[in-house]
């Protein structure tokens, strides 16, 4: 058996959650979703809160597929239609956007295609979903750079300002997995492994901590250097970022069936985990871990959750699944919004953008939308959710 965890990490103080704790978790997740869906209308959330609420906007950002996600969840432990319903209204939002190919420049077509298009097509078994799903692949593709062998993050292609990679993308790439599994065509797969192995083999440092960013030659498609967008600074370790990857390499066994980059899973695990405070939930960048006054990311710590518990699939005696419940624990002692009623959000003190003062001490979707995924996982062990 592989190295685990459990042989570089100290035990963890904190009890672990029960499916029954996460059933009652959950179902006040349903009744906030219920009334927030009374206050949205046909509107989506915004990315983050404004002192734990949302504003209300039109279906033009990256986070958009997060609210769909949470419906579908909510459909699935309920079996109240009245969440099915909200999910087809927004895929055909969804669709609209597409057509219009509006603000789908860039490299967060997964987050918002994957939570949407593909959990309604999952849900549903509808065949008539497949074109959206191909078509939201499409666009992916179209920012491969073959020559350098990844998916352009931001902006204009072939701009060498924005030349480069993101952490995050690790999570987006699930939708092509998707698409080569409709299609037929290895064409998604391959795009999808390249980028894949060109994320693991440049952002990650040798302690094990990543770059939020990574930067390749225009010109000869060479690697070039890591630098941050959100996080404290160059040579800091972003903890969403870091949770990115806790979560997306397990993805990717998933999607592959070869659990490779195993050492680099442990290592950001490892780093992840070894900058955890007493409470359990991190800072926002993981530099500050001793700052006590540094704002904390529970976003970051539903992801990583989740990440543990798909690695749980690959090597289910590992322990992983434990440490999961463990820090689930930790998660909804600090930051649960079940008891704060004019709180639109589930799950309180995440941060979206520090340096621009962007969503700082606030809920956030992909908090919210992880938060559910990662009780829903416990709850239904046998779930296969909607990445793949």
């Amino acid at each position: 058996m592989k190295e685990t965890l459990s042989n570089r990490l100290a035990p963890l103080p904190f009890p672990a959650i029960t499916p029954d704790d996460c059933r009652d978790t959950l179902a006040a997740c349903v009744q906030r979703i219920t009334r927030n869906m009374g206050l949205y209308g046909e509107k989506f959330p915004s990315a983050c809160t404004h002192n734990n609420r949302y504003v209300l906007k039109e279906n033009n950002d990256w986070t958009n597929g997060f609210w769909t996600g949470m419906q579908a969840i909510a459909w699935e432990f309920s079996g109240d239609t009245a969440y099915l319903d909200g999910v087809e209204r927004n895929v055909a939002s969804f669709k609209a956007r597409l057509v219009a190919h509006h603000v789908l420049d860039h490299h967060d077509i997964g987050f918002l295609y994957s939570l949407s298009a593909v959990a309604h097509w999952k849900l549903t078994e509808r065949d008539e979903l497949t074109p959206l799903i191909m078509a939201a692949a499409d666009l992916l593709v179209n920012r491969f750079h073959d020559s350098a062998g990844f998916i352009q993050a931001w902006g204009t292609l072939n701009d060498p300002q924005e030349y480069r990679l993101i952490i995050d993308s690790l999570i987006n790439l699930p939708l092509l997995h998707v698409a080569a599994k409709i299609s037929g065509e290895s064409r998604y797969r391959i795009v999808a492994e390249r980028h894949y192995a060109a994320v693991i083999n440049n952002i990650f440092r040798a302690d094990g901590s990543t770059f939020h960013t990574f930067y390749f030659d225009p010109k000869s498609g060479a690697p070039s250097h890591g630098k941050t967008f959100q996080g404290y600074s160059d040579n800091s370790c972003w903890a969403r970022g870091q949770a990115w990857a806790i979560l997306g390499i397990p993805l990717h066994w998933s999607a592959t069936g070869e659990t490779d980059y195993y050492e680099h899973w442990l290592q950001a695990c490892e780093y992840f985990f070894r900058y955890l405070p007493e409470d359990g939930v991190p800072a926002w960048d993981l530099l500050l871990a001793t700052d006590p006054a540094a704002p904390k990311d529970s976003s970051a710590l539903a992801i990583a959750v989740c990440g543990l518990l798909e690695a749980h699939k690959h090597f289910p005696d590992a322990g992983y699944e434990k440490l999961a419940r463990q820090l689930l624990q930790a998660l909804m002692r600090v930051a649960s919004a079940r008891d704060d009623d004019a709180c639109e959000g589930l799950l309180k003190h995440g941060v979206y953008a520090y340096a621009l003062g962007k969503g700082i001490d606030e809920c956030n979707l992909w908090g919210d939308y992880f938060y559910m995924e990662a009780l829903y996982r416990i709850y239904q062990p046998q779930w296969s959710g909607y990445w793949l």
